[in-house]
């Protein structure tokens, strides 16, 4: 992906409008921090997905693994991991 600051994406626009349309992406700077992706329009991958979803409030990450979510099965015997480590005795 490249990488490209404001002044040079206005000074230069066309230019990074045609890399866009030929499927590149392209990440604006503000003062060395990155702010917004320019992507070719309709193809969206998980991620952007995922955090367009967050920016609209539907969901809600905090960093850490989902809540919510049922509790893992027991079951019972000796757990998978240790049964790999007898199978390879």
């Amino acid at each position: 992906m490249e990488t490209v600051g404001i002044r040079e994406l206005k000074e230069n626009l066309s230019k990074y409008l045609r890399s866009v349309k030929s499927g590149q992406r392209i990440i604006v700077k503000d003062r060395k921090r990155e702010v917004a992706i320019i992507v070719p329009f309709g193809t969206e991958t998980d991620e952007e997905k995922v955090l367009e979803l967050i920016q609209r409030g539907l969901v809600h990450w905090s960093g850490t693994k989902p809540m919510g979510m049922r509790s893992r099965i027991k079951s019972r015997g000796s757990s998978v991991s240790e049964a790999v480590l007898k199978d390879r005795r």
